[in-house]
């Protein structure tokens, strides 16, 4: 173990959840506390940052300084649903009706740009002050409202057998699910997911992220694997920097408030490339935010 604070890019396999995904990576890390930006369905695998002990004082501004795009790989299977809306549910419905690809393709631009989603009653959506997985876990009936999300790109890739596979490039809070479900409706029929792949997620790519099982085989073998571990302002670097000396950093860090000609904003803050925290500049004064 090596006890220390910072982010790891995780390719998270499928059949795990992301907490679960979370925990073994902290337990080879020797964390304390660990979280992850964004969540994926236990059946999805991809992209999952994992933030361990100081480093997850910066999950939200990390979310917020990127553009929140997402991109993922999905595929289906039209005819039947699930109550789950992926192949890991119950079949409760099935027309047995498959579009052809000219109608497929003829449905996808209606999608582009912002579109009302209703998220799936298997999902982490807040109902009533209760997750709906649970709600819909103990046979209550639940009301989803819609909201918005953006469709930026929606493009068909391909077909194997029965499996349709397109890539989506869309905001946070979109669900691939409800977007299968509801590009089979444009289509007349019903889908399931059996595939879904996040390439990419807050400016986070698939090409740099490592794999659990690789990941641990290092850990159990005692080779080195800390090299995984990136800094704490790791996916940061679109909040502007503002240095303090080492007078101000100590008077900083105790909650003290420093006079500055930084524009008004979100800064990182450092001392002599030491990352101290987050701070927000206001009328001239630069005041701790979060600080490590």
């Amino acid at each position: 173990m090596c006890n220390a604070s910072g982010f790891v890019l995780l390719d998270k396999p499928s059949g795990i959840s992301s907490r679960g995904a979370g925990a073994r990576v902290a337990r080879m890390f020797g964390a304390k506390t660990f979280g992850h930006i964004g969540t994926l369905d236990p059946m999805a695998s991809g992209v999952l940052p994992i933030a361990l002990d100081a480093a997850t004082k910066m999950i939200p501004f990390m979310e917020d300084s990127s553009d929140g795009k997402k991109q993922y790989l999905f595929s289906l299977r039209f005819g039947f649903e699930t109550d789950t809306l992926d192949t890991s549910g119950t079949e409760i419905a099935n027309t047995g009706f498959v579009p052809d690809e000219k109608q497929v393709l003829s449905v996808l631009p209606s999608f582009i740009g912002k579109t009302a989603q209703v998220p799936p009653i298997y999902s982490a959506v807040h109902v009533d002050g209760r997750r709906a997985y649970e709600l819909a876990r103990a046979g209550k009936k639940i009301d989803i409202p819609k909201r918005m999300v953006t469709i930026y790109s929606l493009d068909y890739v391909g077909r194997i057998d029965d499996s349709w596979q397109f890539r989506v490039v869309c905001s946070r809070g979109t669900y691939v699910r409800a977007l299968a479900r509801d590009i089979a409706e444009k289509c007349g029929t019903l889908a399931t997911v059996d595939m879904i792949r996040r390439m990419q997620t807050n400016g986070f790519d698939i090409k740099d992220c490592i794999k659990l099982d690789f990941l641990e085989n290092l850990f159990n073998n005692g080779a080195d694997f800390k090299g995984y571990l990136k800094q704490i302002d790791f996916g940061l670097g679109d909040i502007p920097v503002q240095n303090l000396d080492d007078k101000q950093a100590d008077f900083y860090k105790h909650g003290g408030f420093i006079k500055t000609d930084a524009a008004d904003g979100m800064w990182r803050v450092y001392n002599n490339k030491h990352f101290v925290g987050i701070g927000v500049v206001s009328d001239g004064v630069l005041r701790p935010k979060r600080t490590i």
